[in-house]
C-alpha cells in the first residue's frame, strides 16, 4: 500500500552566530564528506520548531514536557477547584503515579535542603502529556478524591481497576499535534510511548566551516576618566554557515497518532492536514535562540524543496558529500542550488521516485534560479496550503478504503 512521507529540504543562509554550543560554549560541528562542518543538532531544530508551534497552533493542541508534571496537573485541578489547592499537587502525583507508572518524589537536592515539605515533588525524566491529557486526568483527579479532595479516597478509588483504566486511558488518547510528531518515552510503561512521526536531520554546513572566536570587552559605565582599562573581557566562539537542512514526516503515523476528526463540521483528515500545515510552517521559520542577543541572526531560508512521495523519505544530503567551493565573488548559495539542481533530478530518475505533481519550489534572490526546474513555484503561504490540500486529499481516500 502506497504510504505518504512529506521530505523538506532547506537552504539556509546563516551569519556569524553560535546556534547550538558544546558542553564547552563552542558551536557544534561534524566531519562530512572529510571536511569539517558547522552543525546544528537535530535536538535544537526540533525544540525551535515546537516552540513556533505555540504562534500557529490553539494551546490545547500542544503539549508540556517537564519534570514538574505534578505541578502542572495540580493548576488544572485548581482551575476546576479552588477549594483543593493546598492537597492539589498530592493529589496530583497519585493519579500520575497510578496512570504512567512514574516515580514521582522530591528531588534529593531539594530534600537535602531540609525544606522537604515545602518543595514539589517532580517526575525522575521528562514527561510529555498534552493539555488535553491533563484535562482528563484532572477530572479523573476530581472525581476519585471526593468532595474533600482526600488522598487516601484517592488511593482507594485508584486501586478499582476500571477507574486504573480509565487514568491510564487519559494519557494513552487525545495526542496533541507535538506528541505526534516527536514521539514520547515512557520508560516505565512502554504500552505509552508514542512513535514519533517526523525525523529530522542534524543541519550541516555545505561547505568546510572553521570556527572564529570574538574577543570582547565591556566598559564600566562609572569608571572615571583616569580609570583605564576594561569593566569585563571575555571571548566567544561562532562560526557561519551555509545549511542544509532537511525533515520527514510520515503522514500515516502521524495519522494513526493524532485519529481523524470526529467533529462534524470539519472533514476527518482535518487533525492531520492542520499538523502537517505546521510543522512545515514552524520547521521552515524557525531558528534555534543560542546566544540570538550576541549575534542577532535572524535570517529566513533562501530555499525550500519539498516533495510528497509514496514509498520512502529521501534526503539530498549527498549532493554536497563534496564540499561547496566558494564563488568568484564568495558565497555558497548559487553553487549550492546548482548542485542540487544537477543532483535531484538524477537521484530521482535512477531510483524512479520523481514526484512531477507533489513538487514545490519556495525560492528567494536570483542565486537560487538553478532551482526552477525542481518543482512548482510558490509563496511560503502557497505551500503550506497546498500541502496540506494534497494531504488531506491522500489521508481522505485512505479512510474511505
Amino acid at each position: 500500500m502506497p504510504r505518504t512521507i512529506l521530505d523538506i529540504h532547506v537552504l539556509h543562509v546563516v551569519p556569524p552566530s553560535n546556534l547550538n554550543r558544546d558542553d564547552t560554549g563552542t558551536p557544534k560541528s561534524a566531519y562530512y564528506g572529510g571536511v569539517r562542518r558547522a552543525r546544528v543538532s537535530s535536538q535544537a531544530w526540533k525544540r525551535a520548531t515546537r516552540t513556533a508551534f505555540e504562534k500557529l497552533l490553539p494551546p490545547e493542541a500542544l503539549g508540556v514536557r517537564t519534570k514538574k508534571i505534578a505541578e502542572a496537573l495540580a493548576d488544572r485541578i485548581i482551575d476546576r477547584n479552588e477549594s483543593l489547592a493546598p492537597v492539589a499537587v498530592q493529589l496530583a502525583a497519585e493519579t500520575l503515579k497510578t496512570a504512567t507508572g512514574i516515580k514521582i518524589e522530591v528531588p534529593k537536592r531539594k530534600a537535602r535542603s531540609g525544606d522537604e515539605e515545602s518543595a514539589a515533588p517532580e517526575s525522575s525524566y521528562l514527561m510529555f502529556l498534552s493539555s488535553r491529557q491533563l484535562d482528563a486526568l484532572a477530572e479523573v483527579t476530581i472525581e476519585g478524591s471526593g468532595p474533600e479532595g482526600d488522598l487516601k479516597v484517592l488511593q482507594t478509588y485508584l486501586k478499582d481497576k476500571e477507574n486504573k483504566a480509565k487514568a491510564r486511558q487519559s494519557v494513552d488518547s487525545r495526542h496533541s499535534v507535538d506528541i505526534a510528531l516527536f514521539g514520547r518515552m515512557v520508560a516505565d510503561a512502554a504500552d505509552l510511548n508514542v512513535d514519533a512521526a517526523s525525523q529530522v536531520a542534524h543541519a550541516i554546513s555545505v561547505h568546510k566551516s572553521e570556527i572564529e572566536s570574538d574577543y570582547y570587552t565591556a566598559v564600566d559605565d562609572l569608571s572615571g576618566a583616569d580609570e583605564s582599562g576594561a569593566g569585563m573581557i571575555g571571548t566567544i566562539d561562532f562560526n557561519s554557515a551555509t545549511l542544509y537542512r532537511y525533515a520527514a514526516v510520515d503522514v500515516d503515523e502521524l495519522t494513526r497518532n493524532l485519529g481523524l476528526g470526529l467533529r462534524t463540521d470539519e472533514a476527518p483528515s482535518a487533525p492531520v492536514e492542520k499538523a502537517v500545515g505546521a510543522f512545515l510552517d514552524a520547521f521552515v521559520t524557525s531558528l534555534p535562540t543560542g546566544k540570538i542577543n550576541t549575534f542577532g541572526n535572524h535570517t529566513l531560508p533562501s530555499a525550500v524543496i519539498v516533495r510528497l512521495r509514496d514509498r520512502r523519505p529521501v534526503s539530498f544530503v549527498g549532493a554536497f558529500e563534496e564540499p561547496v567551493p566558494q564563488g568568484p565573488e564568495g558565497g555558497y548559495l548559487r553553487e549550492s542550488c546548482r548542485r542540487l539542481a544537477a543532483y535531484v533530478p538524477d537521484l530521482e530518475k535512477q531510483y524512479g521516485i520523481e514526484a512531477p505533481e507533489h513538487g514545490w519550489v519556495f525560492r528567494v534572490g536570483d542565486e537560487t534560479d538553478a532551482l526552477e526546474p525542481l518543482g512548482h513555484r510558490v509563496s511560503l503561504d502557497a505551500l503550506v496550503r497546498e500541502v496540506q490540500e494534497a494531504v488531506a486529499a491522500r489521508v481522505s481516500t485512505g479512510a474511505d478504503a
